[in-house]
């Protein structure tokens, strides 16, 4: 210790002043040290996250209930108008599979090798990047490809829904799930009963099958389109043919024959090359006019 400002006093220090370099850590206290502010996870923090859990799934069973799910009628494999879409968060893979490069002869490269990849890659992405920055600018690799699968998925939905859009328009087609909605709402309207989406399967049947009619039709061109049961496929606009006598006489049904209808031409001269007669073409279309319900 010096008093005064000779440079020949002698210091003398007191102590040690240095901080001593801690060389074990200290025991972490545990969390009974803190009453009151800290709880055991077993099974006491365990069982209040589950409770938190219990009451948000009762809430979303809640609004499933309160709301009716968007559907349709029933499905019909002959309607070739229907435009089948999958739901909101599938909408860029199924771009996806529209483009050359993940269709048709690399199918699987679209459907198996791509998602196996990008899933494959959130699989192992905590192993890969195991740096301590948490800052998403100070981890530039794994925050581009996060940037990158967004802005992808996000592209892929946007332009599915939007072709999705288009197409409606230029086929003049209203989904199936808001026809029925204002079908449902246009009957409550008036005050009459929800419409059924069950199929009702027509009455009528085949008459006179063993006609002589009936093996001249199964010679004609009419069996090609109106199938052999005489069911036609409505969805694609081809009538069915039974019931048809309610509608058209015979001397009706031979000028269709003849002449055609609608975006159906004329029959009579292929039948003709067919090998059929014209008495058998009259005969034909008497036995069609016999169908009646």
């Amino acid at each position: 210790m010096a008093h005064g400002h000779n440079s020949d006093e002698k210091i003398v220090y007191v102590g040690d002043s240095r901080v001593r370099a801690k060389t074990s850590r200290l025991p972490q206290p545990d969390f009974s040290a803190y009453p009151g502010k800290s709880e055991v996870f077993i099974p006491n923090f365990l069982l209040k996250e589950w409770m938190v859990a219990v009451v948000v799934l009762v809430g979303i069973l809640v609004l499933v209930m309160t709301e009716a799910a968007p559907l349709g009628y029933p499905a019909d494999p002959t309607n070739t108008q229907f435009i089948p879409m999958p739901d909101w968060y599938f909408l860029f893979m199924y771009q996806l599979l529209k483009y050359p490069y993940t269709s048709d002869q690399f199918v699987v490269f679209g459907t198996v090798i791509v998602p196996g990849i990008m899933f494959g890659g959130l699989i192992i992405a905590p192993f890969l990047d195991t740096g301590k920055e948490r800052r998403f600018y100070r981890r530039p690799i794994a925050s581009t490809l996060m940037v990158l699968t967004l802005v992808a998925c996000t592209y892929l939905t946007v332009v599915s829904w939007t072709h999705y859009e288009h197409e409606l328009k230029e086929k003049n087609i209203i989904p199936e799930h808001i026809k029925r909605e204002e079908e449902m709402h246009a009957a409550k309207s008036a005050g009459l009963p929800a419409p059924s989406t069950k199929k009702t399967a027509t009455a009528v049947a085949i008459v006179a099958a063993d006609d002589p009619g009936a093996e001249i039709y199964k010679k004609a061109t009419c069996v090609t389109c109106h199938g052999a049961e005489l069911k036609g496929i409505p969805a694609s606009g081809i009538p069915a043919l039974r019931g048809v006598g309610d509608k058209h006489n015979q001397e009706a049904i031979l000028g269709i024959i003849k002449k055609g209808v609608g975006n159906m031409g004329a029959q009579y001269d292929d039948n003709i090359k067919k090998g059929l007669t014209e008495a058998d073409i009259t005969k034909l279309a008497e036995w069609l006019s016999k169908q009646k319900s």
